[in-house]
């Protein structure tokens, strides 16, 4: 058994409580929280207006991140990434983090119905 730290991420619709979640199994197990909207809001801040301004600065971002989460999994620390994991590709990137280390890795799907997901969104 390795000493390495767990990657834990997220798939669900928008709305349905993939970042509350990340909070809270990041306050239970002591890990580390990096969140994709907090990262992208501080570095490119007014510059996100459409879905296509998201995925060209998030794709600029997750190169940077997964060399920093993968050396804080390799020093033993859990981290727990509130990124988005609903397609493949998107979850591509999780695997290639976790996979050539054998780092160990949870995968939470989060399920909520359309009408919770939609009040959820005009809350924020």
């Amino acid at each position: 058994m390795s000493s390495y730290g767990t990657l834990i991420f997220f798939c669900g619709k928008m709305g349905a409580g993939k970042s509350t979640l990340s909070v809270s199994i990041a306050r239970e197990r002591g890990a580390v929280l990096l969140s994709e909207d907090d990262w992208l809001a501080t570095l490119f801040p007014g510059e996100i207006n459409d879905f296509n301004d998201y995925i060209s600065y998030s794709s600029r971002l997750k190169p940077l991140l997964r060399k920093h989460v993968e050396q804080i999994l390799l020093a033993g620390t859990t981290v727990v990434l509130d990124f988005p994991g609903n397609t493949r590709k998107q979850r591509a990137w999780f695997k290639d983090i976790y996979s050539q280390r054998g780092i160990s890795h949870e995968l939470y799907y989060v399920m909520a119905e359309d009408e919770v997901c939609l009040k959820q969104l005009k809350q924020r």
